[in-house]
């Protein structure tokens, strides 16, 4: 066998393809081992207005591991002769899960005051057009913690960096913002439809699709607000 015959061997569209299933499913995997203990409270708890603080509790393990499951995605090289998802996944999750955490817990509480809010609005007294309101503030919200959440995975910004490039983000990439309220309109879909469980088996399906609506976003970040337009990855301390 020749040397160009070595290096083109998992370099062709179908070792790319097995490339990324191969990576999806093992980031799935992990997905599912860093969120069990959360997963399994939500599973057993009952969709009740009572319970919404309870969820969100059982919701706090799902932001690192989707910062990994971003960083180890993003990580991907498309040749199926180098592929190492699961030491990616861990060293994403390492890096970031401190600066995850500072932005992803008040956004969660901040959160769930208006899903409680908005489950007990009838008992608030007040006029109909601020269910309305409250409604575009938690949209607005959730869009904000989608670019933040991606910014932090790739990028070494400090949280309250982040969390202003993820605001400006959100008005100077519309297109972006309209992408990712689609993503949320599925996942809420979802898990209506079906059940939280069912949304977790998809976590590293949606990963990659944040990724992938959020290229703009990532361009920009990496073009305007790093040194010389470094990569994502030449922005992050890998060591």
């Amino acid at each position: 066998m020749t040397e160009t015959t070595i290096r083109r061997f998992g370099q062709g569209p179908l070792s790319r393809v097995s490339a990324l299933v191969y990576t999806l499913l093992v980031v799935e995997l992990l997905l599912l081992v860093t969120t069990l203990p959360g997963l399994i409270g939500l599973v057993l708890l009952g969709r009740d207005a009572a319970n919404i603080p309870l969820a969100a509790a059982c919701a706090l393990p799902a932001g690192p591991a989707l910062s990994a499951a971003l960083y180890a995605v993003h990580r991907t090289k498309p040749d199926l002769t180098d592929l190492h998802p699961a030491s990616a996944f861990r060293r994403g999750y390492r890096m970031n899960v401190r600066g995850v955490l500072k932005l992803y817990l008040p956004w969660l509480a901040w959160l769930t005051v208006l899903g409680s809010t908005l489950a007990n609005f009838g008992a608030a007294g007040v006029p109909g057009w601020w269910a309305t309101l409250l409604v575009v503030v938690a949209l607005a919200t959730a869009l904000w913690g989608a670019n933040a959440l991606v910014i932090t995975s790739l990028f070494a910004f400090r949280a309250r960096d982040v969390a202003r490039l993820a605001a400006y983000f959100l008005f100077s990439a519309p297109r972006v913002a309209l992408g990712n309220a689609c993503l949320l309109v599925v996942a809420g879909g979802v898990t209506l439809v079906a059940t939280e469980a069912a949304l977790t088996l998809l976590g590293s399906v949606f990963a990659s699709a944040l990724l992938l609506n959020s290229r703009p976003l990532i361009a920009g970040v990496t073009e305007k607000f790093t040194v010389q337009g470094d990569s994502p990855e030449s922005s992050r301390d890998d060591s």
